[in-house]
């Protein structure tokens, strides 16, 4: 990480509504490595809806399934469900219907906020779904699509693998070690952490990741200029 360690600054929040003393928590960067689903958008719906229709066509149980999703790339999912000659159809048919059911797809609490804040060059999204169905969700959402973005085919392995972090970076022109990745999921917390980012866990789900700061999403963090401050009021773990 750059400089090291961490800055910590109280500031007062008192007045009607905002009684107290915070702290706000400096994680000096250069730039932000952000996953898409469940950090910047809200797609659980739409992916329950696309992989049950998918399982059922199946005779796979749905509930199991989607406990299999979070996390990876689609074809690392589908190749854990299905044989190898019914691979390829399988995968384009979720492909299809994921694109379908983009449209509940809503840009989760301070998303937009955190994302006007950055400078071009200073953020990249990492994730594991293609870049069709990415760029789709962002859009919908009403978020900007990043000049970087590093996507599940754009890597020889999905997350935990940090080759998905490594690839953004270098794109971005820096060192992982100058990055913040934020990350909502096990997997995606493992692949930042190993390719050598300060990792901040987003939202419960994240409680089950190995992250030392988890926030409840995104508001309470701010850009600083020097690094990613965050409200000592947003975190569930520190």
């Amino acid at each position: 990480m750059v400089g090291g360690q961490l800055g910590v600054a109280t500031r007062d929040d008192g007045g009607v509504g905002h009684p107290g003393r915070t702290e706000l928590v400096e994680l000096p960067c250069r730039a932000l490595l952000v996953d898409v689903d469940g950090v910047l958008v809200d797609s659980d719906a739409s992916v329950a809806l696309s992989w049950s229709r998918w399982a059922r066509e199946r005779d796979l149980d749905p509930a199991e399934v989607l406990g299999t999703v979070h996390g990876r790339r689609t074809a690392d999912t589908v190749a854990l469900l299905v044989g190898p000659d019914e691979r390829a159809r399988a995968l384009a048919a979720v492909d299809r219907y994921e694109l379908e059911d983009v449209g509940s797809t809503t840009a989760l609490p301070g998303a937009a906020e955190l994302l006007g804040q950055l400078p071009a060059g200073a953020w990249a999204v990492v994730t594991s779904g293609r870049r069709e169905l990415a760029t789709a969700r962002l859009a919908v959402a009403g978020l900007p699509v990043p000049a970087v973005s590093v996507c599940g085919e754009d890597v020889p392995a999905g997350k935990p693998d940090p080759a998905g972090y490594r690839r953004a970076a270098a794109e971005l022109g820096l060192p992982p070690g100058d990055c913040v990745v934020l990350e909502d999921s096990p997997p995606g917390v493992a692949a930042g952490t190993a390719a050598g980012a300060t990792v901040v866990g987003v939202s419960e789900r994240a409680l089950a990741s190995g992250a030392r700061l988890v926030v409840r999403d995104l508001r309470g963090l701010t850009w600083t200029g020097s690094g990613l401050g965050v409200d000592s009021g947003a975190l569930l773990r520190s």
